[in-house]
């Protein structure tokens, strides 16, 4: 999030249509940027201000809201390697990924300015849908962005990005080699019984963008279920601030085979050098349907040519 005043465009990004509010005179003048810290981040007790929606084994009612509660961390040593279970979920994580660039779905973020008196005195909305093309191409498609009242920050192309890969962070065999991935313990989440682990890139490289936080990973099928933390680094360069919240993400079991994400909260004080903002942010994932999942398959049968035409003139055989 930065500062400056607003001006609404559309734009294109990594083949996704979304709306990015310009920095029309962006940033403002600041001291040498902090150095960023690599390692996890603590975490901090649930929220009390709103429950997020239960992680669901496949058997469970979907659509149901309640908090999600946590059990106390056991620090014992797993009954299998550690080493095993982070490369069991990696792998987990990777066929995740390729399998939710196949769905649909309905994606609706709100960013809101908290002032004093904890009301909202300023928004940015936008809710698209997450479609294919006739061609099969994976679009975003904006179906609501009302004009924003955010005055005192920006929601810039970073967080856009952010929002389109760190929130919903997924980590893959590929991705591995680049975060330092500690065994914290185990914990019951609900009804789920998780590894949990610290995550921090090992080296923030230019322009590159990660995760920093904690994971919590199911211990039957190896699913990320829910994540704690931020996207890092901070951006402050050029006399401009750009600072990112820490956030929640909450995934569910959809169609009974992988964990998606549903729903990401972030209730966050940003600090800037001329002053604290407090935000609220929320991202909501809905309607998840598989690309050609509605078509019908039946018997496979041999057409037969003349079967349209008029009995008189069918063929005698």
């Amino acid at each position: 999030m930065g500062r400056g005043n607003l001006q609404l465009k559309g734009l294109y990004f990594g083949g996704f249509l979304a709306l990015s509010l310009a920095l029309a005179g962006t940033a403002f003048m600041c001291g040498p940027a902090a150095a960023q810290e690599v390692g996890p981040l603590q975490v901090p007790p649930p929220s009390e201000t709103q429950a997020p929606p239960p992680v669901h084994r496949p058997d469970n009612p979907p659509g149901k809201v309640a908090p999600q509660v946590g059990s106390h961390v056991d620090t014992a040593p797993p009954s299998i390697p550690v080493d095993q279970i982070i490369q069991k979920f990696a792998a987990r994580e990777a066929e995740f990924k390729t399998e939710r660039d196949n769905y649909t779905y309905t994606q609706t973020f709100v960013m809101q300015t908290i002032d004093s008196d904890g009301q909202a005195d300023g928004e940015y909305r936008m809710t698209s849908d997450i479609i294919f093309t006739p061609a099969g191409k994976r679009i975003e498609h904006v179906t609501d962005a009302p004009v924003p009242t955010l005055q005192r920050i920006t929601v810039s192309q970073q967080d856009l990005d952010d929002l389109e890969h760190v929130q919903p962070f997924v980590l893959t065999t590929q991705e591995l080699p680049k975060y330092d991935v500690k065994y914290v313990g185990r914990q019951q989440v609900d009804e789920l019984s998780t590894y949990v682990f610290d995550v921090g890139p090992k080296v923030m490289e230019k322009n590159q963008r990660y995760f920093q936080g904690r994971i919590w990973v199911d211990d039957k099928d190896y699913g990320i279920v829910k994540t704690d933390g931020k996207a890092v680094p901070d951006i402050k360069k050029h006399g401009s601030e750009n600072v990112f919240p820490r956030f929640e993400t909450f995934r569910e079991n959809i169609d009974g085979h992988y964990w998606f994400p549903t729903y990401t909260r972030s209730n966050d004080t940003l600090h800037f050098t001329t002053g604290d903002v407090r935000i609220h942010m929320t991202v909501r994932y809905a309607n998840y349907q598989r690309f050609g999942s509605t078509i019908k398959i039946g018997t496979a049968r041999v057409a037969d040519p003349d079967a349209d035409k008029p009995e008189e003139s069918k063929p005698q055989r």
